[in-house]
């Protein structure tokens, strides 16, 4: 099995077995705490060889710095059948949407990938605060 795709993006669709992406990310910027973050995916692209033929269970953790989930896992199945191919591997495209993600504070968190119980992956996200410009362009420190 290998890991082609795994990102957090603004939005994915599959079509007819290809998978788009618009708008890879790792920083949501916000403008106070707890931050929202109104709508987002995250889009896996997973190959699987002919003797991975069968079910595996996929499930994502979204976590703060210590570990402690944000949102509850997020968990999938999916079934590779080969039929009568002659193919000697198969991709699986995935999208998990997400919506109305809370973050309670700024910081690192990160989005971790294990398909049939075994860590596979994980992507960083971090959460900081809007920086202030005052008239002048100077950036402020920001405010808590």
């Amino acid at each position: 099995m290998k890991i082609e795709l795994f990102v957090l993006c603004d939005a994915a669709t599959d079509y007819q077995g290809k998978l788009n992406v618009l708008g890879t990310f790792d920083t949501i910027w916000a403008k106070k705490m707890p931050a929202v973050h109104p709508q987002c995916a995250i889009a896996l692209r997973i190959r699987f060889m002919k003797m991975e033929e069968g079910a595996h269970a996929v499930k994502i953790n979204i976590v703060d710095e210590d570990g402690k989930g944000v949102v509850p896992p997020l968990e999938a199945g999916v079934n590779i059948r080969f039929k009568d191919t002659p193919l000697t591997s198969l991709a699986a495209n995935m999208i998990f949407n997400l919506q109305g993600l809370k973050f309670p504070k700024q910081g690192e968190y990160a989005v971790d990938l294990a398909i049939d119980g075994r860590h596979e992956a994980s992507l960083p996200l971090y959460i900081n605060p809007v920086p202030q410009i005052d008239n002048s362009g100077f950036q402020m420190p920001p405010s808590n």
